[in-house]
């Protein structure tokens, strides 16, 4: 049994796990899933010491209602993971790391990383492609790194994706593959999820 933890990535990572398991087992099937959300505005805080004492509390409680590992399903609370791993006795899956594995996988050596500000600067997620994978990440600058962070704070966590993000991205992504790199799919996956059905 899995466990969901996060805010609002997790219903479609969700209806993700569902199709893929049923794949296997048949659609007449599902899952065993347990699901936490966490209100955003803890992340919106921007009070780490509060983040990471939340995330832990949670993370043990999932263990003890029998959780075998914890899926966190959305970029930015991956900066509680170093905190958080070694003091509980059951595995999260980094984004960072399961990017990595397909991106060598891919013979990938340099990818692009979209998202939010603390996503896209912060060392969370672009530290593990690069220390334990040895990829080069590539993330926006100026503009358009005030640019995707406003999609993502603005729309996507409200559920919405205007016609404008979707050319934004676009663009990004265009201007990414120009550097010889693949777009991050993990890195923002509601952004490609929408993207790959434009």
């Amino acid at each position: 049994m899995e466990a969901l933890l996060g805010m609002q990535l997790w219903n479609i990572i969700a209806k993700s796990i569902n199709q893929k398991v049923s794949e296997v087992i048949g659609k007449q099937a599902n899952p065993e899933l347990i699901i936490y959300s966490i209100n955003i505005e803890l992340m919106r805080e921007q009070n780490k010491e509060k983040i990471l004492t939340k995330y832990l509390e949670i993370s043990k409680k999932l263990q003890e209602a029998g959780a075998e590992g914890i899926v966190i399903c959305a970029n930015t609370p991956h900066m509680v993971y170093d905190y958080v791993q070694p003091k509980i006795d059951i595995p999260i899956l980094h984004f960072g790391i399961a990017t990595g594995r397909s991106a060598q996988n891919e013979g990938l050596k340099t990818l692009g990383l979209l998202g939010n500000k603390p996503t896209m600067t912060g060392k969370f997620i672009p530290s593990v492609l690069e220390n334990d994978f040895g990829m080069k990440v590539i993330i926006p600058e100026g503009e358009d790194l005030d640019q995707s962070h406003h999609y993502v704070s603005k729309e996507l966590t409200q559920g919405t994706f205007s016609d404008e993000a979707k050319a934004f991205y676009l663009k990004a992504h265009k201007g990414i593959e120009k550097e010889r790199s693949r777009w991050n799919y993990f890195g923002m996956y509601r952004i490609a999820f929408t993207l790959k059905r434009c």
